[in-house]
């Protein structure tokens, strides 16, 4: 999901390291019906070899050949596929769409491969279309990558970020569905509950769990706007500390389940310790898109779509 970005840095790290050129591949920019967003991208080496993608299949051929041509002439390079381009019928791109992929030596970028590697927010890389001059800053969680042709100059503005965290306080039936859907998205999730017969091996197999009380567990992590925090137990004695943790972090989502009467008893409590209004709206509550969701796997599904959407166009609510 929001961290694909990050194998291949990895992998640009474990190449450099081994002594091998590398060219590297980005979607600047997209139309139609282009399979791969802006952003999106592909690396190659001097053998042949590839990791990441930046389409369906159809233009990588046309990718590789320039990425061998940039590694001997350290000149990044545009490439333009689309249907109104003989090249785009060549290479198979014949479904009605446009993508222009940057194609670079990666030289430029390697000064900040370990600041990108270790970002706990979302960072930005400026790279000059032309030249593959390449600078680094951090950035806000709702920018997008886009390309910018402002006086001349073609700039590639690429977002790179964070890996999005979940922690969940309660490990209960529905937290069984929500990480299997996390696992299948990429998101790291930690699961918390004091109740060792609910937070069990056996019940989250290869699931990262604590047992320690959840105010206690949250305040041992770094929590970035890359996370969300949802509390699954009905039970203020461990709901509550949670969310007096969520409402102070940057958390880009925190959500409680429970009734409309449930939540307002729980917005009650949290004004009388002191939060405003405005702090205890940032929970959406009860948690979860309205989808007359019943079962578990239903519930966990209304929670999970309702904390991509809002992670995707920004914002707490």
């Amino acid at each position: 999901m929001s961290s694909d970005w990050k194998p291949i840095w990895q992998t640009i790290k474990l190449w450099h390291e081994a002594g091998r050129e590398i060219a590297l591949a980005t979607v600047v920019d997209t139309w139609g019906s282009s399979p791969r967003a802006a952003g999106s991208m592909m690396i190659v080496d001097e053998g042949g070899a590839i990791e990441g993608s930046v389409s369906g299949g159809c233009i990588e051929g046309a990718v590789i050949q320039a990425g061998q041509d940039v590694m001997t002439s350290k000149t990044p390079q545009i490439l333009d596929f689309s249907v109104s381009n003989d090249q785009a019928w060549e290479v198979g791109l014949s479904c009605g769409g446009r993508v222009r992929v940057m194609v670079e030596p990666i030289e430029a970028k390697l000064p900040f491969m370990d600041k990108i590697l270790s970002a706990i927010c979302p960072v930005m890389l400026i790279t000059d279309c032309l030249s593959g001059k390449t600078s680094f800053a951090e950035c806000g969680a709702s920018e997008k990558s886009r390309l910018q042709d402002k006086d001349g100059t073609l700039t590639f503005h690429q977002i790179l970020e964070p890996p999005l965290k979940l922690f969940i306080i309660g490990a209960v039936h529905i937290t069984q569905a929500m990480v299997k859907i996390a696992q299948s998205l990429d998101i790291t999730t930690l699961v918390i509950d004091p109740r060792t017969t609910f937070a069990s091996e056996a019940r989250f197999s290869g699931i990262e769990l604590s047992t320690d009380w959840p105010d206690e567990a949250l305040a041992a992590q770094e929590i970035t706007s890359a996370a969300a925090i949802v509390t699954l137990t009905h039970d203020p004695k461990l709901d509550d500390p949670a969310l007096e943790i969520a409402l102070k972090s940057k958390a880009f989502y925190i959500a409680s389940l429970g009734s409309r009467k449930t939540h307002a008893a729980r917005t009650a409590r949290l004004l009388a310790k002191g939060f405003s209004e405005t702090e205890v709206a940032r929970i959406h509550g009860p948690a979860g898109l309205s989808l007359g969701a019943k079962t578990p796997a239903e519930i966990a599904l209304s929670v999970m779509a309702e904390m991509i959407g809002l992670y995707r166009k920004g914002g707490d609510k």
